[in-house]
């Protein structure tokens, strides 16, 4: 295995965040679990004679979150592509499979992002700037999906836009995170903004590997359409998580509502306020599931399904994690 360069390292925390935030995250989800536990009523919560059908959905859920895994590593490889980067699929699932383990389990103060931008630079000879563009787009395409899906939902379903309270928030969130996408990508397609750092030899060169893949989709909308389809795939697939985690409660919700609020609540938990949206998810699940007859304990006890089933599949990610530990251990 070839080694990382140490002159082209990939980004880290930078210096000046500070140390004490991750402490105040997990206050702020232990406060607001706080407030949402105690709705919940633990023997209400499943029908009687629902058992089995809690066991099947449960499993369904789980193999659409790990589905998920694989779709997102599909995406990223497209993603590599536009830097005529060659690159195993099996690879980059391990990859992803560590860096959700590292995300959602090991207290570090680098993310699952950060390990997958080192552990390809490390093991392959895509630069590591090139591979931190490939991340930074990869995201991007999902975040650009997230809206355009829940406002799909919502035009499926006119009556979900007269929820109040709950349709003007998701209205909002998904058009503010839309015009937030449209300024970030045309920043940084321009040459005049992220295009002057292509050049750069310093830290400012991963800015511009990130204007050579946007600008790369931009000449390629082919290419650009094939991420975008397997994006729009992947979070299809977390919405149809969300669909077995209220059936495995007894919940008969239509599928076109949680089309219009998962993607929202999605965008809501990635808030840097808590500890992995703890907190943040299940409320966002209270507020929009509530006016659809849900009620508040079920509607926590979904977001906690969905949480747990995602922990289950980032399990998965520990034997990657130790053994590409071991493997650069031993190609340094």
């Amino acid at each position: 295995m070839q080694g990382r360069s140490t002159s082209d390292p990939p980004p880290g925390r930078p210096s000046g965040a500070a140390p004490w935030w991750p402490a105040v995250r997990i206050v702020a989800s232990a406060v607001m679990l706080g407030l949402l536990l105690p709705r919940m009523h633990l023997p209400s919560l499943l029908p009687r004679g629902h058992g089995r059908d809690t066991i099947v959905y449960l499993v369904f859920g789980l193999l659409a979150t790990f589905g998920g895994i694989v779709l997102s590593a599909w995406r990223w490889q497209r993603v590599l592509g536009l830097f005529d980067a060659d690159t195993r699929l099996g690879n980059l699932v391990s990859h992803y499979l560590a860096g959700q383990f590292v995300g959602n389990f090991l207290p570090s103060t680098i993310g699952g992002d950060v390990l997958r931008v080192s552990r390809l630079s490390a093991g392959s000879d895509v630069p590591g700037s090139s591979v931190f563009a490939s991340v930074v787009i990869e995201r991007l395409t999902g975040w650009i999906v997230l809206p355009l899906l829940a406002v799909t939902g919502l035009l499926l379903r006119p009556s979900l836009l007269g929820l109040g309270v709950a349709s003007r928030l998701a209205l909002a969130l998904s058009f503010g995170t839309l015009l937030l996408l449209v300024g970030i990508v045309v920043a940084a397609g321009s040459s005049r903004v992220a295009g002057r750092f292509a050049t750069n030899e310093g830290w400012t060169r991963f800015i511009g590997a990130v204007h050579l893949g946007v600008d790369s989709l931009r000449r390629r909308p082919q290419a650009a359409a094939g991420i975008l389809g397997v994006a729009t795939v992947y979070q299809l697939s977390m919405v149809l998580a969300a669909w077995a985690a209220t059936r495995a409660l007894g919940l008969h919700l239509p599928m076109v509502a949680l089309l219009a609020f998962t993607p929202i609540v999605a965008i809501a938990q990635v808030l840097p306020l808590s500890l992995n949206g703890l907190g943040i998810r299940e409320g966002a699940f209270v507020l929009f599931l509530g006016p659809l007859g849900v009620a508040a304990g079920q509607a926590v006890a979904v977001g906690l399904i969905i949480y747990a089933m995602t922990l289950a599949i980032s399990l998965l990610g520990a034997p990657a994690f130790a053994v590409g530990n071991r493997s650069r251990a031993v190609s340094i």
